[in-house]
């Protein structure tokens, strides 16, 4: 017996869809509900006080809760609305007009993290893109051999969003350290279906949000920054609540707070923490291990059932080198997602990948078979074909 499916009456949606879209936006938790009429209470009740009372302190203490998922400790991790928030914060700790200039990163990244970085060329950034040779992964010697003594950031992937190939922190992290350069992770698509323990990885900074596999809902994102690193950087992109004392309204150059709000910026996004809050109890109560156990065998048995119908995958095969996702291409793909999505099977399309499926804890086997059989259907019947005349988005 399936011991996790137990909490599938915390999720409301689960009622009445086939939920293979974690990887994307994770289903909201039912208490969720509460913890949004929370906010809006102490909001009526409590107007301006609400903010000394634990709003101001929220980026914090929700990154406490965040903490624990990651192997961080209370105090290393601070919200943020967004990934490309943290990654240009990250980036403007740095000066850039030296021999040290270049951003190591690949072409697999998410395109918002390529944004962010080619936008600091205008700053004297250079970037090196590694590019992958199948579309999947990139090999490693290839990363490594881009990382030398005029390399400032790595910016990589835990996990890939298109392919879902799980990236091995420690051999760049290594390679990094050993030349000076400091390692930004990006575990979007890792955190809350693949452990990660930053202690471990002994990354420099990791970032991510809580609207995949954390179940947090968006505008909720995380960054850690390695303690004994924060008294080095100084981020130009910066707000008044990064400031030693911020409601002593001083003018003129910011001094930084001594802390982790040091990598804070402007006035928080405080709906969001409040929402995110569910999701990251559920992930740490239920344990990120299980989790992966689950997704490593019912990842595989999605591709052995695409397979069987001659589908063309595009994921690693290997379970332990595969995230949560598994992208199935077949012809008319993105209009073939579309009626997926009419029909309560709920996943998406990505350019160059296929249709996404991406089971969590919550998900049924049957519903696997369920899936897989529903796009034969389609393509036997050509349903699909209603939405060809609108790009099958």
């Amino acid at each position: 017996m399936d011991e996790l499916l137990e909490w599938r009456k915390e999720f409301p949606i689960l009622e009445n869809t086939v939920y293979m879209i974690s990887h994307s936006l994770g289903a909201m938790p039912r208490r969720v509900y509460d913890r949004l009429r929370e906010y809006a209470d102490i909001w009526a009740s409590r107007g301006i006080r609400a903010w000394e009372e634990g709003w101001w302190e929220m980026p914090v203490t929700t990154g406490n809760l965040l903490a624990r998922i990651i192997g961080a400790r209370p105090g290393e991790v601070v919200m943020h609305q967004n990934v490309s928030v943290g990654v240009a914060l990250v980036l403007s700790c740095f000066d850039f007009t030296g021999r040290r200039n270049k951003i190591v990163y690949t072409d697999m990244e998410f395109p918002s993290v390529m944004y962010v970085c080619e936008a600091f060329s205008g700053y004297g950034a250079r970037s090196e893109v590694v590019a992958s040779e199948d579309g999947l992964s990139v090999p490693m010697d290839k990363i490594l051999a881009a990382i030398d003594e005029e390399t400032q950031v790595v910016v990589i992937s835990h996990v890939f969003f298109k392919s879902a190939a799980i990236v091995d922190p420690k051999p760049i992290v290594e390679r990094a350290h050993e030349v000076g350069a400091k390692v930004l992770l990006d575990a979007y698509q890792s955190v809350g279906t693949v452990p990660v323990d930053v202690k471990e990885l002994d990354v420099d900074f990791l970032v991510g949000g809580s609207v995949k596999w954390l179940c947090g809902g968006p505008g909720a994102g995380y960054l850690y920054v390695r303690p004994d690193l924060w008294s080095q950087l100084e981020p130009k992109v910066t707000g008044w609540m990064a400031h030693a004392r911020p409601f002593a309204f001083e003018v003129g150059p910011i001094e930084y707070a001594p802390d982790i709000r040091r990598f804070l910026h402007g006035s928080p996004h405080i709906p969001a923490f409040y929402a995110a809050q569910s999701g990251y109890e559920i992930i740490a109560e239920i344990g990120v291990d299980k989790i992966r156990r689950k997704s490593m065998r019912q990842t595989s048995r999605l591709i052995e059932l695409a397979e069987e119908r001659g589908y063309r995958v595009n994921a690693p095969r290997d379970p332990h080198a595969r995230g949560g996702t598994v992208a199935i291409d077949v012809p008319h793909a993105r209009a073939v997602a579309a009626e997926l999505n009419r029909r309560d099977v709920l996943v998406d399309y990505r350019p160059g990948a296929g249709i996404r499926l991406a089971p969590h804890f919550y998900t049924k086997d049957e519903e696997l078979e369920l899936a897989i059989r529903e796009i034969g259907a389609i393509l036997e019947t050509k349903a699909y074909e209603r939405h060809l005349a609108t790009g099958g988005s």
